[in-house]
Formats: structure tokens, C-alpha cells, sequence
């Protein structure tokens, strides 16, 4: 499986120029805990950052700053890893370990975004696999029993 077959493609989004209160509500009324900021580059629209709840928490809230001054652009994570949709799961996850991210954005070969991949998407796939593994060694001792009661 590859991060475009496992990704979210109900990705929300904001531009540089969203206040953080307008990114907050939008967070709130999604239920997202981060926003992928992009920019138009014609034809495409481009991943250029990311926010966080924890950035609005750190950087607006801890430091007493005006949430209707401050906007996307001035505290939006723009060294953003972005995995390519071809990428293995196995290789995105070893990226994200890398860089000590936890959400990525998933692009196309144009770097168009095409959704965004979480660490609790892989925890996921990985916990269905060992549930299958888990039944297999159980159906296994099964039929063992069956051919030698």
C-alpha cells in the first residue's frame, strides 16, 4: 500500500493570510486538529504549511497575543514534509520519524495536494495487520486440532 491509497482526501485547508481565530473555529467546526495551508501555483494548489492546535495553544494563547491580529502565515510550520502519494507507507513512516512529525500532506507528481496522512492512519494499518496475524496463528492451531484430535 502506498500514502495516496491510505491518505485522507477530505483535507482542510486555510491560506496564509486566515486570522488564527477564523483557523480555530474552522479547526473546531471540522473536528481537525491541523490545517494545511496551500497557495495557488497555477494550475495546482500547493502545500506551503501546516498549523497545528498545538501552534495556536503556543505560540497566540501561552503568549498572550491577540488571535484576531495574528494570522496563518506568521506561525504556520512552511518547512512542511510532503510525501508523494507513490511513496510506500513504510518509507513515510520512517520520514515522519525523522523529522518528528505526526500529520504529513500527501502530494501528486505535480505537487498538487492530494490529501493528508496521519500517524494515527499508519498506527491503524498496522494494528488491522497484526489483528489479521492474530487470527491466522489462532485459525492455524484450529485446524491443528481438527487433523489431530
Amino acid at each position: 500500500m502506498n500514502a495516496g491509497a491510505l491518505c485522507n482526501r477530505n483535507v482542510v485547508t486555510a491560506t496564509r493570510e486566515t486570522s488564527i481565530s477564523a483557523a480555530a473555529r474552522l479547526m473546531r467546526d471540522r473536528h481537525v486538529g491541523s490545517l494545511i495551508i496551500t497557495e495557488k501555483r497555477d494550475p495546482d494548489i500547493e502545500p506551503v504549511g501546516i498549523l497545528t492546535d498545538r501552534d495556536i495553544v503556543v505560540e497566540v494563547l501561552a503568549e498572550d497575543v491577540d488571535p484576531n491580529i495574528v494570522t496563518v502565515g506568521d506561525i504556520m510550520t512552511s518547512a512542511v514534509l510532503k510525501i508523494n502519494e507513490n511513496d510506500s507507507i513504510l518509507e513515510t513512516a520512517q520520514r515522519m520519524r525523522a523529522r518528528g512529525v505526526r500529520r504529513v500532506p500527501v502530494v501528486s507528481n505535480q505537487c498538487e495536494l492530494v490529501g493528508v496522512l496521519a500517524q494515527n492512519d499508519i498506527l491503524g494499518l498496522l494494528s488491522e495487520e497484526l489483528s489479521l496475524l492474530v487470527k491466522l496463528t489462532a485459525r492455524e492451531a484450529e485446524q491443528e486440532a481438527k487433523k489431530r484430535p
